[in-house]
């Protein structure tokens, strides 16, 4: 029963994922709605993804730091941080937190909707709850991903600045100066794409399990808790797929 139900579940996400591509391009798009979304998105991500960006730069420049220091490449400690923030820190951290906080609203608000039978009203009344709920829901925390993948980016490399350099007393020219030495604008590009890679899966993972939680109130509980779970362990997976495949394609610069 537990396998024929994860084959029904990721069957389902795919598709959803279909028709929400496929509503996307084919469908008005819900302008309103999208930035009610995105904003509301923001409001419950903005300030979590400042707060856990420090402590990543904080946590990646004390390390790279020490281990710099005792290789006699100081110099190089701020190539190293920057490039571990951009490639993988700050997607990472924008998807956990899109998917702890924007996920869990997108299902709760989607399973709501489902107990108090207002998705069977929507689908009596001829409107397809995808085009209507999901898809805005789904564009605004791919972007809102985005965005808050910049900020972390911004914010990391800024705590990884002052730990290095007034911390540890490193050299703010050497930090500064070698910021290109190993990092480049593809780090970049598959930062970005990771991070709305994220916030879309992230989105639909949310949507599916709230369109389909039954049981009451406790079920939406429920559906929620499946739903972060689910979406973390999709997260960690992705993220090694996509970082092998960079891997393969992109050339890495060398010191």
């Amino acid at each position: 029963m537990q396998f024929a139900s994860l084959v029904r579940g990721v069957g389902g996400m795919g598709l959803m994922t279909g028709e929400v591509v496929k509503g996307t391009f084919t469908t008005k798009f819900q302008l309103r709605e999208f930035l009610e979304q995105a904003w509301f998105i923001t409001s419950v991500t903005m300030l979590p993804a400042v707060l856990v960006s420090i402590p990543f730069g904080a946590v990646i420049s004390l390390q790279v730091g020490n281990l710099a220091g005792q290789l006699g490449a100081q110099s190089f400690a701020g190539a190293t941080a920057v490039l571990a923030v951009v490639r993988e820190a700050a997607p990472m951290a924008a998807a956990l937190i899109i998917a702890g906080a924007a996920g869990s609203a997108i299902c709760s608000d989607m399973g709501s909707r489902k107990i108090r039978e207002e998705i069977d009203a929507m689908e009596v009344l001829g409107i397809d709850p995808v085009i209507r709920l999901v898809i805005p829901r789904v564009l605004a925390c791919l972007f809102v991903s985005v965005m808050i993948n910049g900020i972390v980016i911004a914010t990391g490399i800024g705590g990884g600045y002052f730990f290095t350099v007034i911390i540890q007393g490193g050299s703010a020219g050497a930090f500064l100066s070698s910021f290109t030495a190993l990092a480049s604008l593809p780090d970049l590009y598959i930062s970005i794409v990771k991070s709305a890679v994220f916030g879309f899966l992230a989105a639909i993972i949310g949507a599916y399990n709230g369109l389909n939680a039954q049981g009451g109130p406790s079920g939406v509980g429920r559906a929620v808790n499946e739903a972060v779970i689910i979406a973390f362990m999709m997260l960690f997976v992705l993220n090694s797929i996509m970082t092998a495949v960079y891997f393969q394609v992109v050339p890495q610069d060398g010191l």
